[in-house]
């Protein structure tokens, strides 16, 4: 064995030399020819070559083949030069004196928006989550980072998963929208969280209320739109490495993304791998249905679990022509809290406490690969836009085999299993009239296939297609003043199919005889669906306040789980029946914001008012099936009204003060739950903070120290099954500084993070397992470093 390894070694060295005697290394320096000091930053570029001039002026070009070469000399504020070099073994160090350069230049305009003036002239009431705001505020989860932002919470499912909550609506009533194509899994399910990789996001635009027009049906309560990054500077190539590790489930990360580009042709690619154990409660005892569970060191036991994550993207650009393809794969495997399916856990025979590492019954596993294709091209004064996409979402729940009713006991543990395809295309056409008009003309097309299997039936199989065309029109009346109006038509298709039990159930025939029938569940159906939406909104910049207002009509389909369900939800404690009559519900809603902003200081307030016309929601009814509540998909009337408010200041230098508060009021107006509010409703809370940032020490670069403090108001606005939620405070504090070890290297950003600093006990009222009175995670040490190459 170790004379193959030796001659597999030497066979590569002996190839490295012969490489080596055929490449050179080309070093050279630059200077200023007037002052003779060395020039930082001049590029240095040939025939696939590059190079940058360090500190010193020096430079260094690798892997050079032997031959005569063309290098070019640029500097800014320095007249260029052309260079012919003969790459021998003779060369010695290159020395190049570059001229100063003064050039007078003519009445120059510039043509073009930053990012934070387009921002303000749509009327669109948005907000720009930058790279800054996710490296300093990146929790276990995507949501859970973003819930920092006024009007956006989440439906927490243990420490590791999480779905979005835009001013209390969620599930399919918020889409998702990552490089251009919608985000497609199992959303529909409370326990399903979101299969995204949070690193490597450089921009995110979160749209609060309706925004149908451009993105479709399941828009109706807001958008988590996660932008393509950027394109790498020409001849570059950069990576990072992030490591996280935290205290309260024994959490171990490491996430490691490169960046490189040559001149047309780029890409990226990104490997994050986590593993967590059991999450920690401040309680050790949990009390649901007159039973006390023990949590054995405060563990909720089986809640760990671990993720792995990869995607490679490559692109291509020139002047005309910008393209991109990406492909990603997400994989999960997550524990369930063990008494929260069910109650047979009582007399399971599995060691739950044996180790907070394993991943025991019940739980599940989800693979959600993605494709897609970015494609921008110009032709004149129009830019056509194209978005194709495929994914697929495989789920997997497995619980313990108990029989049930009629139902024998199942042979394996697979009791669902969700097999999702989506195809997605979406065009469009954006040009410039008399420079006066933004307009957008576009398509937007998806199919769906979702497939099932398992012992536990609860939706059926379906297809589902749907169409929307759309244009909507950005009109400047004045560089300050500007009118946005748009309309779109969505039409589709949902093809339920048929299904029975896998076992016979007994019934009682008229004659007295008994009969053993299996049981239909659903049944082949195919329902379609149509729709307008439109909106009006202005904008208007009056020196340093910007007014915005927005008026919309949106709709949204029904899902098949609204439509067809007929099945125990373990995981809700439910029995769930869907309702085929069910309407799409249609939605109007009144956005204002106004934000006032000085260098000092800024103020901002965002109401809304809504109207829905048939919400769609569960609603417990009085019947029951093997002991469990049955829950039957309905409509009704609701008012919904509320908002944000913000606030920032600078007092001193080097002290930042930000404030927040949401609320929002939810009435059913109409329905067997009129008078009530709308399931998972926020209640009114409060966010403060304050960031101090210290002198440099040492190799200490940006010190600076944040401390948040949350105050959120009971819930008493509820609807059964919910309870009431007491209120509760919570303190947080974080330090972020970065690394100057070495001073030819790039710093290191290192984040140290203490959540929930008292270890208070309390209930997030949006939580997943707040049905059964299970608190949030108790004190948290998270400690980030990342390496930049």
């Amino acid at each position: 064995m170790l004379k193959h390894i030796i001659s597999v070694w030497l066979f590569f060295s002996l190839c490295t030399i012969a490489y080596a005697q055929n490449t050179f290394v080309v070093t050279g320096v630059v200077y200023n020819a007037n002052t003779l000091q060395p020039i930082e930053g001049v590029s240095i570029s040939g025939y696939n070559l590059f190079s940058i001039t360090n500190s010193s002026g020096h430079f260094t070009l690798k892997d050079v083949k032997q031959g005569e070469y063309t290098l070019t000399i640029t500097s800014m504020g320095h007249a260029s030069k052309v260079i012919t070099i003969d790459v021998c073994p003779e060369l010695e160090e290159v020395v190049v004196y570059l001229k100063e350069s003064a050039t007078n230049l003519e009445e120059v305009e510039v043509h073009g928006k930053s990012k934070k003036r387009a921002l303000m002239e749509t009327p669109v009431v948005s907000f720009a989550v930058s790279e800054e705001f996710l490296d300093q505020n990146r929790e276990n989860s995507l949501m859970q980072t973003l819930s920092k932002i006024p009007g956006v919470s989440t439906i927490n499912i243990g420490s590791g998963q999480s779905k979005p909550v835009i001013r209390g609506l969620g599930f399919n009533r918020v889409a998702v929208v990552q490089n251009g194509i919608k985000h497609e899994a199992q959303q529909w399910g409370n326990d399903h969280g979101l299969e995204i990789d949070q690193y490597g996001i450089e921009n995110i635009q979160i749209i609060k209320g309706p925004a149908s027009l451009v993105y479709g049906s399941d828009a109706i309560a807001g958008v988590v739109d996660i932008k393509p990054n950027s394109v790498p500077l020409v001849h570059s190539f950069k990576g990072e490495v992030n490591v996280l590790a935290e205290s309260n489930n024994d959490l171990l990360g490491v996430s490691a993304g490169i960046t490189g580009r040559k001149y047309h042709w780029f890409y990226r690619s990104r490997l994050t791998y986590r593993d967590y154990a059991d999450y920690k409660v401040p309680t050790d005892k949990i009390s649901y249905e007159n039973y006390i569970f023990n949590l054995h060191d405060n563990n909720l036991r089986n809640t760990a679990g671990h993720e792995a994550d990869a995607s490679f993207s490559l692109g291509y650009i020139n002047d005309n022509i910008q393209s991109e393809t990406t492909f990603s794969n997400v994989s999960a495997k997550n524990g369930f809290f063990a008494n929260a399916h069910g109650l047979e856990v009582i007399v399971s025979d599995i060691d739950y406490d044996s180790s907070s590492r394993d991943v025991d019954l019940p739980y599940h596993t989800v693979n959600h690969f993605k494709i897609t294709n970015n494609t921008s091209l110009k032709h004149g004064a129009h830019t056509f836009l194209l978005d194709l996409g495929y994914q697929n979402n495989h789920r997997e729940e497995h619980s313990e085999a108990v029989a049930h009713g009629y139902m024998p006991k199942p042979s394996n543990t697979l009791e669902r299993d969700f097999n999702k395809n989506t195809y997605a295309l979406n065009i469009k056409d954006a040009f410039s009239y008399k420079n006066k008009q933004d307009i957008v003309l576009g398509v937007n097309l998806e199919y769906q296939d979702n497939n099932i299997g398992g012992w536990g039936f609860l939706i059926p199989e379906y297809n589902r297609f749907s169409v929307g065309v759309f244009a909507f029109d950005t009109y400047e009346l004045t560089p300050d003043f500007h009118l946005l109006a748009g309309v779109r038509y969505d039409y589709g298709v949902t093809d339920t199919k048929a299904y029975f039990d896998w076992y016979p159930s007994t019934v009682a025939n008229d004659d007295g005889t008994t009969s053993y029938v299996y049981t239909q569940r659903a049944q082949d159906k195919t329902l379609t669906f149509g729709n307008f939406s439109g909106s009006v909104g202005v904008s208007y910049i009056l020196n340093q306040t910007t007014f915005k207002l927005n008026v919309g009509k949106s709709f949204r389909m029904p899902l098949a789980n609204e439509l067809a369900s007929d099945g125990v939800n373990y995981h809700m404690y439910r029995y769930e029946k869907g309702n085929l009559d069910l309407d799409p519900e249609t939605s109007y809603q009144l956005d204002l914001d106004i934000d006032h902003t000085t260098k000092t200081f800024s103020v901002g307030v965002s109401p809304f008012v809504n109207l829905f016309d048939n919400f769609i929601y569960l609603n417990p009814t009085s019947s029951y099936y093997e002991t469990l509540q049955i829950y039957e998909y309905t409509q009704s009337k609701v008012f919904r009204i509320g908002g944000e408010v913000r606030a920032s200041t600078t007092l001193i230098k080097n002290l930042q003060l930000d404030a927040a508060a949401e609320y929002v009021y939810s009435r059913q107006t109409s329905g067997p739950k009129e008078g009530f509010s709308i399931p998972f409703s926020p209640p009114l809370s409060t966010l403060f903070s304050a960031r101090y940032q210290f002198k440099n020490v040492s190799v200490l670069k940006q010190p600076q120290v944040i401390a948040e403090y949350k105050i959120t108001a009971k819930q008493d606005e509820i609807v059964p099954p919910e309870e009431v939620t007491d209120g509760y405070q919570l303190f947080n504090m974080s330090f972020l500084a970065e690394l100057d070890l070495f001073k030819t290297n790039l710093p290191i950003p290192i984040r140290l993070k203490l959540n929930n600093v008292f270890n208070t006990k309390y209930f997030d009222h949006t939580s997943f397992y707040r049905l059964i009175d299970v608190p949030e995670a108790g004190r948290n040490l998270s400690l980030s470093v990342t390496i930049p190459f």
